[in-house]
């Protein structure tokens, strides 16, 4: 098991550990499910595994995961329902009580790089190669739509609707469940990372590789790019009200105000603190914190509109590779490279 730093550095805001365990291998994805109270948790080097979430008791279940290392762990939007994919090219789906595979999906590669579930119906997206691909609950390929011209690198519902955006290089595209063919497509000459919806759907951001973030307004198709971070852009978070975008590629994760006529022109907010790249960030989902994570181990809270400092932080002996708020946004999950696993309370 790895060792836990214990300093943690309380501010404006308490920021105290309800519990720590560690999984073998590091962690790679982080879900929550806020009606069966679990964390799901899915390692490099293959399991998948589930605790209670309020006292960080692992369920004694037979071995789930996925052999050769495990990619993404997801519940579907009722939190009933848990799917992980892995590099043995399989999405799996898991009855949760007993950890018994209830089905196995071909994602049509070598490995299968997203998984991602409707927000409106219990039908699960997943993502190998070039192959874009939706299933049911019962295992069921419901639609296997065209092949994109290059690897998928990320794939996100729109909220609140059945409509799917996919990030390849040179092409964002739209799809519905209902149709085999692209509803929308926006060219642009790039290679993109992530991709990041505001709740209002009204924009939609893609962190990419040539270090900055491009970004769509959905009414008018018209897009825009924030340039000169220093390293690639892979960690995007829109808070609450759809106002402000959180973007890493650097020690210092700049913060765009969308509101008004955008940011275009303007200066982001920065939030200094972390001594190496961010490797994390995730906004509360009804709140006003910021979560940020480190390649130096810190966890950092933030509320970038009051733009005075960090509210508190907690370190870490190795990078975080995954942040995540429960569902009322009173606690923050964290994994680490090397294994560790950690729930905080915030108040």
């Amino acid at each position: 098991m790895p060792r836990l730093n214990p300093f943690a550095w309380f501010g404006r805001t308490s920021l105290t550990k309800l519990w720590d365990t560690a999984i073998d291998g590091h962690v790679v994805s982080l879900a929550w499910s806020a009606p069966l109270g679990l964390l799901a948790a899915a390692s490099a080097e293959g399991p998948v595994a589930l605790f209670d979430a309020k006292t960080g008791a692992r369920l004694k279940r037979q071995d789930m995961g996925h052999d050769f290392g495990a990619s993404c762990v997801a519940w579907s939007a009722d939190g009933q329902h848990l799917a992980s994919a892995g590099q043995d090219g399989k999405v799996r789906l898991w009855n949760h009580a007993t950890g018994e595979q209830l089905h196995e999906l071909a994602g049509g590669a070598a490995w299968v790089d997203r998984i991602a579930w409707c927000p409106t119906s219990n039908l699960l997206a997943s993502t190998a190669g070039k192959k874009l691909r939706l299933w049911n609950t019962s295992g069921e390929l419901v639609r296997e739509y065209p092949d994109h011209p290059s690897t998928i690198a990320d794939i996100q519902w729109q909220p609140g609707t059945a409509t799917l955006a996919s990030a390849a290089y040179g092409k964002l595209s739209l799809w519905e469940t209902a149709k085999s063919e692209p509803v929308r497509e926006f060219a642009w000459q790039g290679s993109m990372l992530a991709l990041a919806w505001s709740p209002d759907a009204k924009y939609i951001a893609a962190g990419a590789q040539s270090c900055a973030v491009h970004f769509w307004i959905m009414k008018t198709g018209k897009d825009l790019e924030m340039s000169g971070y220093p390293a690639k852009v892979r960690e995007l978070a829109w808070d609450a009200t759809s106002r402000y975008l959180a973007t890493g590629g650097a020690e210092v994760s700049c913060v765009w105000d969308c509101s008004g006529k955008g940011p275009a022109g303007t200066e982001p907010i920065q939030l200094e603190g972390h001594k190496a790249n961010i490797s994390a960030l995730a906004f509360q989902h009804r709140g006003v914190m910021l979560a940020s994570g480190g390649e130096d181990g810190q966890l950092i809270l933030w509320q970038p509109s009051k733009q005075r400092g960090s509210l508190a932080l907690a370190k870490h002996d190795a990078p975080i590779s995954h942040v995540i708020w429960s569902a009322d946004d009173k606690f923050v999950a964290v994994g680490t490279a090397d294994g560790a696993l950690l729930v905080y309370e915030v108040s």
